[in-house]
Parts: structure tokens; sequence; C-alpha cells
């Protein structure tokens, strides 16, 4: 279920050759929005940023590696088995919630998002090759897909930050956030769980 593409908006991409811009800016805002596993962990991330620079910092950081590993896996037929990426990405929420909550801190911070950033792009790449793209007007409509995407994140994170924004200025915060990531650890394991159970029994 992760990365899913709804089955109307799978026969609109298998089906359609030349450019389309707009439908594919569409559904790729709409993916963003719709991506559970992406806003676990953009939640993570902006978790105890409470500087917009430091929100755009790292979000920019996650941006460039969704970008690069999206385009590059589509256009360049490079495939990651779908369940194999989608584990690692429910590990990036573990990941994610366990730095947190202070109990780990392996990588720095920056460079574990732009990492991770990378493995959310394959994840999506992945999906979007299993539907057999045409080669017309691809090269656009993935340029389009992937600022969608970023549309979408923005639109995502712009609400994500008003929630954490208001959660700060209660003083029952602090047990807040430790129950919130305690949480979010627990649904990366559940989807980490999942995806290894696909990736060796499917």
């Amino acid at each position: 279920m992760a990365h899913g593409v709804a089955m109307q908006d799978q026969g609109f991409l298998a089906n359609t050759a030349g450019v389309h811009i707009g439908p594919f800016l569409y559904l790729g805002a709409k993916h963003m929005v719709t991506g559970y596993d992406h806003l676990l962990y953009l939640a993570g991330v902006i978790f105890f940023l409470g500087r917009l620079r430091d929100v755009l910092t790292f979000v920019s950081l996650f941006a460039v590696g969704h970008s690069i590993t999206l385009l590059f896996g589509v256009l360049s037929g490079f495939h990651i088995d779908a369940y194999l990426i989608d584990a690692i990405i429910g590990l990036s929420v573990c990941y994610k919630a366990l730095e947190n909550l202070g109990t780990i801190n392996l990588i720095n911070p920056k460079t574990a998002v732009f990492g991770f950033g990378l493995a959310h792009g394959f994840g999506l790449s992945s999906k979007l090759q299993d539907l057999s793209l045409s080669d017309d007007g691809l090269v656009a409509n993935m340029l389009a897909f992937n600022v969608g995407v970023e549309v979408g994140q923005v639109i995502a994170l712009a609400v994500l930050f008003g929630a954490l924004a208001w959660f700060r200025q209660r003083p029952s915060f602090p047990a807040i956030s430790t129950t919130a990531n305690v949480i979010l650890f627990a649904a990366g394991l559940i989807l980490f769980a999942m995806q290894s159970v696909g990736y060796f029994f499917a």
C-alpha cells in the first residue's frame, strides 16, 4: 500500500502517451498529500523545528534526494524491488522517531534526511515503473510529476508545521512529543514488517 496509486490513476498513467503537464502535476501533488509514508517521515523531520528557515533547509535536502532518485529511476529504468525499498522507508521513519526521542544519533541529521530522501524517491520510481509508462513525453511528464510532488509536499508541510506550532505552545508538549514519537516509531516498524513479509513471501 505504500506509495499507492489509485486504480483510476494507474489506468491513466499506463495508457497515456504524449505530454500531459497538468494531469501529471496533479497526480504528483496527490501522491504526496496521500502518501502516508512520506508524511510520517516528514512529520518526524520537522517535529522539533520551530524556525521556518530550518524547516526549509531540511525539507529541501529531502526534496533534492527524492527528486534525484525519482527521475533517475524512471528515466533510466533502474529498478529496486518495491517491497525492499518500502521496508527501508519504514526504517527511515523508525530512525527519525528514535532520533527525536534522543536514543540514537548515528548520522548527521542533514545527511540522514538527504539519504532517506534518496530512498523515498526510489520507492515511488519503482511503483511508476511497474505501470510501464509510455516513452512518448516521458521526460516532460516526469518533470511535471516531480514538480507536483514538491507542491504537494509544501501543502502537507504547511498543515503539519501549523499543527506542531500549536502543540509546542501547550504545557503538555514534552509528554505529547514523547508519545507522538513512540507512535511514529511503531508506525515505521509496522510498515517495515509488512514490506519485509511481502519481500520474502510474495
